[in-house]
């Protein structure tokens, strides 16, 4: 019997019959089982597997656990169509932090320890990389003409080491919309900081932590950066990188910036105007790493299933999930295999469900991609290099969903979706499961950015409508309130810490819930007939078009 397949018109679903499209299968889908998904979690988030930090005996045996198993779905090659492997160049830098040298009124004071105060790593994958000069308070780092909002107002820091905050400067009553409003922009990310130091010529930068503002505790600062880094090879046209990266723990700005006579309250408080000029704290910052390096590489993992439409099945739908974390690091508890079983060992496990379906099941007109990138954990490097060198023109992906850590507590009434709002894609995944009585939530944490930290990220710098779509707070079975403090509770003890471990008692219908979920919103845009597309004020809209244009 034919099989019913759902398209998406604008943002209106129909339903028409799959003997519209010629050389369909009956064939039916392959059911995704939360057995299925435990299996793939179990093995991924092993001891075995050391924590699959990129570049690694445990990260090649992730990368061939997930080439072979889309092998045995019969998912094709999808890199150059004989190879699952898109090579991906790293640099794996490990520095040798000394104390913080501090100098304040000419006299040498407290100096800043390393992890205890301070995080911090080279800039770029050099021998040896330091940095020396005046300390100086520059806000929030951020220079947004949109916002007409410029922290630096013509200051010259080169050669200095700026102090910056976490987060957008916030929006006031009388700019309720001011940078986001309560949403995190792309000035708060702590990437883009370090981007504006480098372009600004500084030789180092701190940025001041603190677990509101950052959405995280210490330990994950400490945890995340404190051993190696990874890094991508340099562009020849970069900038000079800044020499000193780091964080630095809010407690310790405030007492290095009181050495100087300075107040970190009533300059958190300056820096909130327009008015804001960069504070010169005359406190002299010497920091020298010896570092070694690696010159390495990764792989992004790759596959294809082909669309039936020969119209369209040039053009795809990506499904993507980051296969990498942190690797061997810090001891906790005497633990120091930080395992990854949530992030994203769970999204990976989702993913690999989904293209076991798309292979074994009912084709939709479009080819479906399926993108298991490394390196996320170092700040988006694998998606970066896809979005930089993609298997297929960027220009027909014409949407990208990403999975980053999946239910593990059971079904829910709601989901979350970083970029709902900035795209059609939102509105067609809220019709899809509104028959379902499943809505889509606001984020509850806007201002900690996530849009920006995951890898839909770097499909959508390179212009594809892209959303990451992870399971609501909402749990089936248990009171309100339940689910957001199951979430917050694994964001305090066990986010990159080793302690996210495989458990025997996970409730993974959940994870199948929304695995099933991505993989019907991937069919039904499979079979779209207008393609997802950028709202207006979408910052990615221009680049979109553009690449469109020129296809």
């Amino acid at each position: 019997m034919t099989r019913p397949i759902v398209l998406l018109t604008g943002t209106l679903l129909t339903i028409v019959s799959a003997s519209t499209a010629s050389a369909q299968t009956d064939r039916e889908p392959s059911r995704i089982t939360p057995q299925g998904i435990d299996a793939h979690i179990r093995f991924l988030s092993s001891d075995l597997l050391e924590g699959r930090a990129p570049a690694t005996r445990g990260g090649r045996i992730a990368e061939e656990y997930i080439a072979t198993q889309l092998q045995e779905f019969g998912v094709k090659p999808g890199v150059g169509d004989s190879s699952y492997f898109q090579r991906v160049p790293i640099d794996v830098v490990k520095a040798d932090p000394s104390t913080i040298k501090v100098t304040a009124s000419g006299k040498a004071n407290a100096n800043l320890r390393f992890t205890d105060d301070v995080v911090v790593w080279p800039g770029s994958a050099t021998d040896a990389s330091s940095a020396h000069g005046e300390l100086v308070f520059v806000g929030y780092g951020a220079t947004a003409p949109e916002y007409k909002w410029d922290d630096f107002k013509g200051t010259d820091v080169r050669g200095k080491i700026l102090l910056v905050l976490v987060n957008d400067p916030p929006a006031t009553a009388s700019e309720p919309n001011l940078f986001g409003a309560k949403a995190m922009t792309y000035y708060g990310r702590w990437t883009y900081k370090f981007e504006e130091a480098e372009r600004r010529g500084a030789a180092g930068m701190l940025i001041v932590h603190t677990t509101e503002r950052a959405g995280y505790p210490w330990q994950v600062v400490v945890g995340s950066n404190s051993v190696e880094h990874r890094l991508l090879p340099r562009p020849a046209d970069a900038p000079p990188p800044i020499g000193v990266r780091g964080w630095i723990t809010d407690s310790a700005a405030t007492a290095l910036l009181a050495q100087a006579g300075l107040n970190m309250a009533d300059l958190r408080k300056r820096a909130e105007s327009r008015d804001f000029r960069p504070v010169p704290t005359g406190i002299i910052i010497d920091e020298t790493m010896r570092n070694s390096v690696q010159h390495m590489s990764s792989n992004n993992i790759v596959g294809l299933v082909r669309g039936i439409d020969p119209m369209v099945r040039d053009e795809y739908v990506a499904y993507s999930a980051h296969w990498d974390h942190l690797g061997i690091g810090p001891a906790v508890a005497g633990d120091s295999i930080y395992n990854g079983a949530a992030d994203n060992a769970s999204g990976v496990a989702s993913i690999l469900a989904i293209a076991h379906a798309a292979a074994e099941g009912v084709k939709p007109r479009r080819s479906q991609l399926f993108v298991f990138v490394t390196a996320e954990e170092s700040g988006l490097l694998g998606s970066a290099y896809f979005g930089e060198h993609p298997t297929v023109p960027a220009s027909k992906i014409i949407a990208a969903l990403n999975m980053d850590i999946v239910p593990l507590n059971g079904r829910v009434r709601n989901l979350t979706v970083a970029g709902d709002n900035k795209s059609s894609l939102g509105p067609m995944l809220a019709q899809l499961v509104k028959s379902e009585g499943i809505r889509i939530s606001p984020d509850a944490h806007p201002e900690q950015g996530h849009f920006y930290r995951s890898d839909h990220f770097s499909f959508a710098k390179a212009g594809i409508p892209s959303v990451t779509i992870v399971g609501g707070d909402d749990v089936i079975g248990h009171p309100a309130g339940w689910g957001l403090q199951q979430s917050e509770d694994y964001t305090a003890h066990r986010y990159h810490q080793p302690s996210d471990e495989y458990r025997p008692d996970f409730d993974l219908s959940g994870a199948t819930q929304l695995a099933e979920i991505v993989y019907r919103f991937g069919l039904a845009l499979g079979n779209t007939r207008t393609i997802p597309t950028w709202n207006a004020d979408a910052e990615f809209r221009a680049m979109r078009e553009a690449s469109r244009k020129g296809q």
